[in-house]
């Protein structure tokens, strides 16, 4: 009888064993891959965005937004900053908080490895089957073994890369066990375009502009990039978590300037120039000539009214599109969705009707922005659970 089993040696999982097992627990993490943290590895380029300087409740989508709160608080950002600066891991802060490693990804997995020495790490092991003992958990792996715990963490993550054997492990256990499960999505994940519009802007693909994109009431702006399939970039990445099956999204390729007024003054300026060329000096060549195309002002400035001009520019500065779909789970860098945190403690990360079962990261329904956020969760919900069990 172990005192803790986790299941899943990702972020979360890892982290939660670490706390626990300095406290005195005897802990096994269990998971199916054959080398612990996987998307750790694959993480910012190799490089993993660890956390975000600017981290608060507010960059996180819940169906209750207040639910994050208490975790954060008790395990922020800079915590995490110094264990990785107690560990001598040095690392540079790139644009909007992000932080990544000098190195490699690596280091943050081992990181995570030494702080849990003196856990059981079972790898290459499948749980096929979870119940409820009369002390504690039960489990049988897939190799016919059972084992028995007094606390279970679940840390399997969501559906996001399932080339990586990632699957709905998690929302079909809290299920099991009564829990609710809010709707789930992908989420950071490419925007697709349908068929004819794709044909269309195929050309444009690797082409990459500074942009607004909106949907609803939130707005992100960064880099945008077109696609083979669609849009990319991190400002689509972001919104595409607020993003529902047919809803508009509302592009700004200039944002905060007045191309209107622009167009008016080259017109009166250099009325023989032509449109695109123009648009060019603002613009990635290949995208300029496209949009003028597409609106019909292949001609000189000097030939077009302002009722063209201003079309041409609200081409650009509020370009309107309703995206096909996304590319799913196969590419989402996240799962949107997840364990109800109705159902679960906030402090404590504890199911309130089951004691002893938890479930901390990315298998909650509490989903951070791009940058660095959905691995402080992983930290900070890992965290409150490893101070508990």
């Amino acid at each position: 009888m172990r005192d803790v089993i986790i299941i899943g040696a990702g972020a979360a999982g890892m982290m939660c064993a670490g706390i626990a097992v300095q406290r005195g627990r005897s802990v096994t993490v269990i998971d199916h891959a054959a080398s612990p943290g996987e998307k750790i590895r694959i993480s910012g380029g190799g490089r993993c965005n660890f956390t975000n300087r600017g981290t608060t409740p507010a960059q996180f989508l819940s169906a209750n937004p207040h639910f994050c709160i208490s975790a954060l608080s008790r395990y922020s950002q800079d915590d995490f900053i110094a264990l990785v600066d107690r560990h001598r891991i040095t690392w540079h802060e790139k644009t909007l908080g992000q932080l990544f490693c000098d190195g490699s990804a690596q280091q943050i997995i081992d990181l995570l490895l030494s702080e849990m020495a003196g856990a059981e790490l079972r790898l290459n092991s499948k749980v096929t089957a979870v119940e409820k003992a009369a002390e504690g958990f039960r489990l049988q792996l897939a190799d016919g073994e059972i084992l028995q715990s007094r606390a279970l963490v679940v840390a399997s993550g969501g559906k996001s890369i399932p080339k990586m054997g990632a699957s709905d492990f998690g929302y079909r256990l809290a299920a099991q066990f009564g829990l609710g499960i809010t709707p789930t999505q992908p989420a950071l994940v490419p925007l697709t375009f349908e068929a004819a519009l794709l044909k269309r802007l195929n050309a444009l693909s690797g082409v990459a502009v500074p942009a607004r994109v909106a949907c609803g009431r939130t707005a992100f702006q960064e880099a945008l990039l077109f696609t083979h399939r669609g849009l990319s970039g991190p400002v689509i990445l972001q919104i595409s978590s607020y993003w529902q099956d047919g809803a508009e999204i509302r592009v700004s390729l200039l944002p905060g300037h007045d191309l209107f007024a622009l167009l008016q003054a080259a017109r009166a300026q250099n009325g023989r120039q032509a449109a695109h060329t123009f648009l060019a000096t603002l613009l990635p060549r290949r995208l300029a000539k496209d949009i003028a195309d597409a609106e019909g002002c292949s001609g000189n400035l000097a030939d077009l009214s302002d009722a063209r001009l201003r079309s041409l520019a609200n081409t650009v500065t509020d370009w309107r599109i309703v995206p096909a779909g996304s590319e799913g789970y196969r590419t989402a860098e996240v799962t949107s969705g997840g364990v109800d945190t109705r159902d679960l403690n906030s402090t404590t990360m504890e199911a309130r009707d089951v004691p002893g079962l938890y479930f901390i990261g990315e298998v909650v329904d509490v989903t951070g922005w791009l940058g660095g956020y959905n691995f402080q969760w992983a930290w900070s919900s890992g965290w409150c659970a490893g101070q508990a069990v």
